[in-house]
């Protein structure tokens, strides 16, 4: 039985293979030509080819206190059909964007990929008896990146099953053919991504099958401090200090403030409240604080926050 910290370190090197970071982007959009999958999405990329991202969307929109539900629920019909102009389309991926900042959306997607990749992975390790961490990262890997069974198959066909000729020596087979099965696909884009069987051939080496912290995958550091990252409470992210950037600040703390003023009677133009600190933003706020005899200054803090009735 693994622990959480061992769980967390195996779906750590996942993350960092999809999204170059230890904890996941849960709001990165990617669109590449040529990708089989589509557009992919959240901390471990799941795509509209598949049919995962309609179901993870369509679970967000279900949450309660979704706060994007709005703009992502008209897009559920297309992205079920697997409409492939959503992987050129800029104002969904703006909103996925968003919508990963969410806290509702960072719970959906940790319950999503745990039901839908974490778990069947679990099964189809202990399908074929292994156990070490590590293994169970490397079918992780397997059943998150596509064709695990292909692999497994072909693996077990030339060198035997992980009970005939033992765990570590089967894995070190699996990724050796694996490798040579990505760097050799007919799908061009795929051969590109060798580096995640070159990752785990590095940590075989070093003879670190329970993914013992610290260790590092791709120069980023796999440690206690850096699986434990800050996640924001439910609801609207931690008040920062709001003002017109480049680029801009975005998020659902930038939605509140264009939600409060509207309600105030100012109007934000076509866009409305769309979570992006813009130059409207930044007129209408400062007009605002104007009104209520406030330094016009264009930052949204403390005082702007208790005069649009905001809590703090």
């Amino acid at each position: 039985m693994l622990t959480e910290i061992q769980k967390k370190a195996a779906q750590a090197i996942i993350n960092i293979f999809e999204t170059g970071s230890v904890s996941g982007k849960y709001d990165s959009v990617v669109s590449v030509a040529g990708d089989p999958g589509g557009l992919t999405y959240g901390a471990k990329q799941t795509t509209i080819n598949s049919g995962n991202l309609h179901l993870l969307i369509k679970a967000y929109v279900e949450a309660e206190g979704a706060l994007f539900a709005d703009e992502l629920r008209p897009y559920l019909s297309s992205l079920k059909n697997r409409e492939q102009r959503l992987n050129r389309d800029t104002t969904l991926h703006s909103i996925l964007r968003q919508a990963g900042r969410d806290s509702v959306m960072i719970q959906e997607q940790d319950a999503f990929f745990d039901r839908v990749y974490w778990t069947p992975a679990l099964n189809s390790a202990a399908a074929i008896n292994i156990q070490t961490v590590l293994g169970i990262a490397v079918v992780f890997d397997s059943i998150t990146h596509g064709s695990w069974r292909l692999i497994r198959d072909r693996t077990t066909n030339q060198f035997g099953n992980p009970s005939s000729v033992g765990e570590k020596a089967w894995l070190k087979h699996y990724v050796d053919v694996r490798r040579n099965w990505l760097a050799n696909h007919s799908i061009q884009i795929l051969h590109l991504t060798v580096y995640r069987m070159d990752s785990f051939k590095r940590i075989i080496q070093t003879d670190n099958w329970d993914l013992s912290l610290p260790f590092t995958v791709r120069g980023l550091i796999i440690s206690e401090d850096t699986l434990s990252p800050t996640i924001p409470s439910p609801g609207i992210p931690g008040n920062r200090l709001l003002s017109l950037t480049r680029p801009p600040m975005t998020g659902a703390d930038v939605r509140e403030v264009q939600q409060a003023l509207i309600a105030k009677g100012f109007n934000l133009g076509e866009n409305g409240a769309d979570g992006i600190f813009g130059p409207m933003t930044d007129a209408v706020i400062r007009a605002f604080q104007e009104q209520q005899n406030l330094r016009v200054d264009g930052i949204v803090g403390r005082a702007s926050r208790s005069a649009l009735e905001l809590d703090d």
